[in-house]
């Protein structure tokens, strides 16, 4: 490797730390270095030429917003951890000297991640705009505490109108996130496959669904108050009554760097679930 990038959480203190201490690491072994926040996906965009590994220090939503900003790319990410939970990332703190030092030796493989593109129609306007996610496309309802109704369909085919706080779609990778605390199973990592959960429904269908890689979810909104659609948890539209989303798996994939066993991720998974790093 000859180019790393290194971006952090600009809200957690020592992740900035951390991040400039690891700078000072890696440049110590001859590699070109760069470091941004991970909240400049524009600017972290920039500097993405030649990168040849994006290391992230701080949590799962460091990893979504890095994933944005490398989307279209085969710039690979290694995670560093310094949240509560980790799913995504790879590395805890006292790992990270060695495990980057493995990388940058070969040790490491690559993890390929589906992603889902989602192309969301507001009733107010004339075009459609395409997003990508990593973890999940989630429709809920806004500011006001009240039911909201979402129709959805596969294939074309009508599926089920939820009636609710919400609709997830996660991928394997979001099984482990925001689909999990609503009740939904977690997937085989690597698999292609999606979920469709439902958020405390309320008289609808109440039971998650796993989904092959190849539907084509459309979600409609039906509420007289605001809904948020929300994009891997930090790209949020307000949207009203009439949305439409159409949701399917996206041709590209989120590669991550791997220096821990392809088990690793079912050996750590109760430990992760207590909230352990």
């Amino acid at each position: 490797m000859k180019k790393i990038g290194i971006v952090f959480h600009p809200m957690i203190e020592p992740a900035g730390k951390l991040a400039r201490d690891l700078e000072a690491f890696v440049g110590g072994k001859q590699v070109e270095v760069w470091v941004c926040s991970a909240w400049d996906t524009e600017g972290v965009r920039t500097k993405l030429k030649g990168t040849d590994l994006l290391l992230t220090v701080g949590g799962d939503g460091t990893i979504l917003r890095a994933a944005q900003a490398v989307n279209h790319t085969d710039v690979p990410i290694a995670g560093i951890n310094l949240g509560k939970l980790g799913f995504m990332t790879e590395l805890s703190i006292e790992e990270a000297r060695e495990g980057i030092t493995g990388m940058l030796e070969g040790r490491g493989w690559i993890d390929e991640r589906a992603m889902l593109e989602a192309v969301v129609m507001l009733p107010d306007q004339k075009y459609s705009t395409v997003y990508f996610a990593l973890n999940d496309v989630v429709a809920a309802r806004g500011a006001f505490a009240r039911v909201i109704n979402v129709a959805a369909t596969m294939n074309g085919e009508p599926l089920t109108t939820y009636k609710g706080d919400g609709v997830i779609v996660a991928t394997a990778t979001g099984s482990t996130g925001y689909a999990l605390a609503a009740g939904g199973p977690i997937l085989q990592p690597a698999s292609d496959e999606m979920v469709l959960v439902p958020i405390m429904p309320h008289l609808s269908a109440a039971y998650p669904l796993v989904l092959p890689g190849d539907a084509q979810i459309g979600l409609t909104v039906q509420s007289v108050h605001p809904t948020t659609i929300s994009i891997d948890g930090h790209i949020n539209i307000v949207a009203g009554s009439g949305t439409v989303i159409q949701i399917k798996k996206s041709r590209q994939k989120l590669k991550f760097m791997r220096i821990h066993p392809g088990a690793y991720f079912y050996s750590a998974l109760e430990r992760r679930l207590k909230g352990k790093q």
